[in-house]
């Protein structure tokens, strides 16, 4: 008997622990489909953006319990897979609704964000996961139609579909019929986060979307959305976040606001919101972030009643007309990191309490009519990235000294203004900041400043209109391997100098250089803009100046004294989208392998001494908008291009002041009025 008792208790604890085993297990099924899902995929960190992207996909074993595989997720009793985040995995391929994915029946979460599907469209299997709460596809590289699909999933909570973006322009890739919208509004009332940012809408706002009564979040940027939106949506009593930034054609204004609003970010940039920005907005005081940038605010003075607004970390008023100075109960935000008012009708001085703002990160008010000195207590602001205060009245001395000690500083703006800038120092070395973005066109500069020899960054320097003299300074050319040296229009030197080989854009036109272009050009193989117009250059043109950039965009080489003729060769990897070699000494045949330039939209050949007959041939450029060949020596009948219906996109031609004969039909040139 008692032998019988302890087999019993024995056969309990096995079935128990086999139980428990099980219940720690994701099943042979479901760890079939996420090996097999895995398998569908390369590994390509270049697939992820996130800086601590990794494979999680790698822990996968065949052996190991997959309820401890990175990523996943079982519930405790049954085992079944309810959570897969996969996100910045590194994941690059294909998927479709034959996916093995479409197996984990039980999914409540899923997370794919930050990967790379290669253009594939939202598979239409993903009905079956009726248990999802919560679906992140966004920035994966998703296109086509939403899948109606999506509206049947009605247990989600969050849904992300934004940023799938087009890897080359950048547009949006997902498209969102306006019936798949509000049926997606119509079913899905469990929503609280809904960010379709960037996705294409094309419609107005549905008013349902009011009747969310959950939603905290609402992302629809870049949406081309337009209409009037919904002012119902403002009264959602859980709504945290609004974006709605980047739809030009949405219009809309701003109600009343009362004090149990949760609003903590309200961002409207770029579209047509009107009317006035309410008072009652400073009872918002939970308002982080408020951009209303490029809106059609009603012109005033800067409301001082923002001043309120004590939690803002992110204010954006730019572009709305609002003038008169900046007022001084904004002296209150100081946990700003983030402070613009572009473009606008700013006046009086730059208020001194700015360097209050210790957590100051970017701070624009270029565009305006400042006037004054740039406060010293500026140099307070350690934490400040970037400043830019161009195209203002602003005047005075500033010592580069001021900002010496804003380490963290990468973009400095000062363009045109009044300021008389020095830069010599004894305390200027390489411990100054290291720029990407440098302006300091009109600052009555008079010598190139030597904080420069220590710039590794620099991208982008602007020298224009000072009273520079004397020859660039040989470590200007050693100062970064990436530096662009943009147009120092004042520079009066002789000899056209040559920058380092890596350089991207070399723009040094309207001034007095002199001599000829060294064959040196030959080696700046990255260049995608060379801008020589408007000097004293002569002599003839580098044989390689048609080939030796294939990234070149732009070659503007006008009004110098080039002679002989245009260089023969021109890359079939050609980039160039415009070429100007007007008013020159330049003469002989064109290049027939100008023909290979297929990316050309202006060709611009003007006042010089070409000899040759109409170039029919370059109907083959099937972006030519442009064709400029006054006051040469073509001559000839201008008959029908050979196979052609004309010049696809040609809209401006000039043979004036040349020797044409015979007659001119348009029919032969211009497509549009081809029969």
């Amino acid at each position: 008997m008692l032998s019988k008792l302890v087999i019993a208790v024995l056969l309990f604890h096995v079935s128990i622990t086999i139980s428990l085993a099980k219940a720690g297990d994701c099943g042979d099924e479901e760890r079939s489909a996420l090996l097999q899902f895995k398998e569908s995929f390369v590994i390509d960190t270049s697939a992820s953006g996130y800086a601590g992207a990794y494979p999680k996909v790698s822990s996968w074993k065949q052996n190991n319990s997959c309820c401890s595989w990175d990523g996943v997720k079982c519930e405790e009793n049954t085992g079944h897979v309810i959570g897969l985040d996969l996100s910045s995995s590194c994941l690059y391929g294909y998927i479709n609704s034959k996916s093995t994915l479409f197996r984990l029946v039980h999914l409540q979460s899923l997370n794919l964000a930050d990967n790379n599907f290669n253009y594939s469209q939202i598979p239409t299997t993903i009905r079956n996961l009726p248990k999802l709460r919560y679906l992140n596809l966004s920035a994966s590289v998703f296109s086509g139609q939403v899948p109606s699909e999506v509206s049947q999933l009605s247990k989600l909570s969050s849904l992300d579909l934004s940023l799938n973006l087009d890897g080359v322009s950048s547009d949006g890739l997902l498209t969102l019929k306006p019936s798949n919208l509000e049926t997606l509004v119509h079913n899905l009332t469990r929503l609280e986060n809904l960010y379709l940012s960037f996705t294409n809408i094309s419609s107005t706002i549905p008013e349902s979307v009011a009747n969310l009564s959950f939603l905290t979040s609402l992302a629809l940027r870049n949406c081309q959305l337009f209409g009037e939106f919904p002012v119902r949506i403002f009264q959602l009593q859980n709504l945290k976040l609004l974006s709605v930034r980047y739809n030009p054609d949405l219009t809309g204004y701003l109600p009343e606001f009362n004090q149990s609003c949760p609003l903590s970010s309200l961002l409207l940039a770029g579209t047509r919101f009107f009317g006035n920005i309410p008072s009652s907005i400073q009872k918002l005081d939970s308002l982080e972030e408020l951009d209303v940038g490029g809106c059609n605010f009603s012109e005033g003075l800067v409301p001082s009643f923002l001043g309120k607004l004590t939690r803002l970390t992110y204010l954006d008023i730019s572009k709305n007309n609002y003038g008169g100075p900046i007022p001084d109960s904004l002296a209150n935000l100081t946990q700003l990191a983030v402070f613009r008012i572009v473009t606008s009708h700013l006046t009086g001085p730059i208020p001194s309490w700015l360097g209050n703002f210790s957590k100051l990160i970017y701070l624009d008010f270029s565009y305006n009519r400042l006037n004054g000195s740039i406060p010293k207590s500026f140099s307070n602001l350690k934490n400040l990235e970037i400043l830019y205060l161009q195209s203002n009245d602003l005047s005075g001395t500033v010592e580069f000294q001021m900002f010496q000690n804003l380490q963290n500083l990468y973009q400095l703006h000062l363009n045109a203004n009044n300021l008389e800038f020095l830069t010599e120092s004894t305390t200027v070395n390489a411990t100054v900041p290291q720029f990407t973005i440098l302006g300091l066109s009109s600052c009555n500069i008079r010598e190139f400043p030597s904080f420069l020899r220590y710039q590794k960054n620099l991208q982008k320097l602007y020298l224009a209109e000072n009273k520079l003299h004397g020859q660039v300074p040989k470590w200007m050319w050693n100062m970064s391997t990436d530096t662009l040296i943009s147009h120092p229009t004042c520079y009066k030197g002789h000899v056209l100098p040559m920058p380092p080989p890596s350089i991207l854009g070399y723009e040094i036109q309207d001034n007095k250089l002199t001599g000829e272009v060294s064959p040196d050009i030959c080696n700046l193989s990255s260049l995608q803009a060379l801008d020589l117009s408007n000097n004293n250059l002569s002599g003839m043109l580098p044989h390689c100046i048609g080939n030796f950039s294939d990234p070149l965009i732009l070659l503007l080489l006008a009004n110098n004294s080039f002679h002989g003729t245009l260089p023969q060769t021109y890359s079939k990897k050609s980039n160039l989208r415009m070429m100007d070699v007007s008013y020159n000494q330049l003469q002989g045949q064109l290049p027939r392998s100008l023909a290979n330039c297929v990316m050309l939209e202006t060709l611009v050949l003007s006042v010089n001494k070409f000899s040759d007959v109409f170039p029919s041939w370059l109907v083959t450029l099937p972006e030519l908008k442009v064709l400029a060949l006054r006051h040469n020596g073509f001559q000839g009948v201008i008959g029908k291009p050979e196979n052609s219906n004309g010049f696809p996109k040609l809209r401006i031609l000039d043979l004036s002041y040349n020797n044409f004969t015979g007659e001119f039909v348009s029919e032969y040139i211009f497509s549009e009025y081809m029969p």
